[in-house]
């Protein structure tokens, strides 16, 4: 990592653990800043908070004081999910103290390019592609996952040597708390309304996620997508240069022509060829594929890569097959649109879909033209009664009202037959029954494993 010195002696606050808050705390310890670490959780139940004190970094538990403020701090930087309503963050954002986050400081210590990649959906597969892409038969370096896929940001640029890539899935939330933070690529997958009780407005959440090219300059790439008239209109305020993609038309990039997909003229596969199913897997495919051909990779590899590619765990993710029936687990579509873009890649006449979750005050109206032709439904959670009016409105005829993600398993394997397909695609949160999307995952393919061995 590069050793910069602009820490030295500064005060800083780290606000919020998880991990991106430990790695950003020891980083900065290193650099030689005087850290405090503030978190919520009580310090007996905090084992990070704890392992932190050993350290010799100062840490303040149990709750996010005001009086902190009064410490003359340099700099916070805040855990991604600590919204700036909190009051600690507007009263730190009132006296101009910066808030940063954890991967701007991933970016000061980088030695390698960094590829950023953001979007409402598909950020995850996207990364994920894009990182198997630039490995596969790679003679010097690594290309390394970080950000939102999970592993902390500063940590992999600590690790990370000028021959690398680090390959970066990056939220709104992440992208609120940068200001120098400059990807040599950058992706957005795409933008839908989301997160808004967050951000407050559509438009403050649009404004996140352009922030990914605020710093980039001529010699950099933004690879956007064009089906969306937004982006396109977005596209005329960056430096970078424009590398687009599109499932609808013939463009200066990446794009969909009759089935085959192609790179600049150049045909690069089949869209049959993808081993992930649906529509929004071949924009994903696209974005991927424009990023690893800026990166020299060779078509060869990239076909046969995404060939084998069959997607991440939870989004769209095969999982197996009993007495003919295929599983697959999508509990990532914790929105509508997600659970839209999944319905896309099935034949709606042999697909049992599993759905329900967090009742979140909105209806599902706009998810009724995707859920025509569904041969059966089985719902559950605090929006099953309102999925139901939505299937009733679809024509569904086999409607199920069950439990929980386990119980719904059994009743769409009872109900179903070879050949047909049993797809979890929630269409919201989990935290109404399950801690987080990939427990709700989980608890799906264990029920499909218990089938299994009763089945044996």
């Amino acid at each position: 990592m590069k050793k910069i010195t602009e820490y030295e002696n500064k005060k800083v606050l780290v606000l919020g653990l998880a991990k991106s808050g430990v790695s950003a705390a020891k980083l900065l310890h290193e650099l030689g800043a005087l850290v405090t670490v503030n978190d919520f959780k009580q310090f007996d139940q905090n084992p990070e908070a704890q392992d932190l004190l050993t350290l010799g970094i100062r840490v303040v538990t149990g709750g996010h004081p005001i009086e902190l403020l009064d410490e003359d701090f340099s700099l916070i930087v805040k855990n991604p999910g600590i919204p700036y309503s909190n009051p600690l963050v507007a009263k730190a954002i009132s006296i101009q103290l910066p808030v940063l986050t954890e991967v701007e400081l991933a970016y000061q210590i980088a030695e390698c390019p960094i590829i950023g990649i953001t979007g409402t959906n598909g950020k995850t597969t996207t990364t994920t592609m894009i990182g198997l892409l630039l490995n596969a038969e790679r003679k010097n370096g690594t290309a390394r996952l970080a950000g939102n896929i999970g592993y902390p940001a500063s940590e992999v640029a600590e690790k990370a040597s000028a021959a690398d890539d680090i390959v970066m899935e990056l939220s709104s939330f992440q992208l609120m708390g940068i200001q120098t933070f400059r990807p040599q690529i950058a992706v957005i997958t795409n933008i839908y309304e989301a997160h808004l009780d967050y951000h407050g407005s559509r438009e403050e959440y649009v404004k996140a996620k352009w922030a990914i090219q605020k710093n980039m300059q001529e010699n950099d790439f933004l690879v956007l997508n064009w089906n969306q008239q937004e982006l396109q209109e977005l596209s005329k305020q960056t430096k970078a240069e424009i590398i687009p993609f599109s499932t609808k038309e013939k463009v200066a990039g990446a794009y969909l022509v009759d089935g085959k997909i192609y790179f600049k003229e150049e045909y690069i596969m089949l869209a049959a060829e993808l081993g992930v199913p649906g529509s929004h897997n071949i924009e994903n495919a696209l974005a991927a594929i424009s990023v690893a051909k800026l990166k020299d990779t060779p078509t060869e590899v990239i076909r046969k890569t995404l060939m084998v590619f069959t997607g991440v765990p939870h989004r769209t993710q095969y999982v197996g097959e009993i007495s003919g029936r295929k599983f697959y687990n999508d509990s990532k579509a914790t929105n509508i649109l997600a659970t839209e873009m999944a319905l896309s890649g099935f034949d709606h006449s042999s697909l049992v879909l599993l759905a329900g979750g967090l009742d979140r005050g909105n209806s599902f109206d706009e998810l009724v033209p995707s859920l025509k032709g569904i041969k059966a439904i089985i719902l559950f959670g605090e929006t099953k009664d309102k999925l139901h009016k939505a299937a009733v409105e679809a024509g569904i005829k086999t409607i199920y009202l069950t439990e929980n993600v386990q119980t719904a398993v059994q009743e769409a394997y009872d109900f179903s037959e070879k050949n047909d397909t049993i797809l979890l695609s929630p269409a919201c949160a989990s935290w109404d029954q399950y801690p987080n999307f990939e427990l709700r995952g989980e608890a799906f393919i264990q029920a499909m494993h218990q089938l299994k061995d009763i089945e044996k």
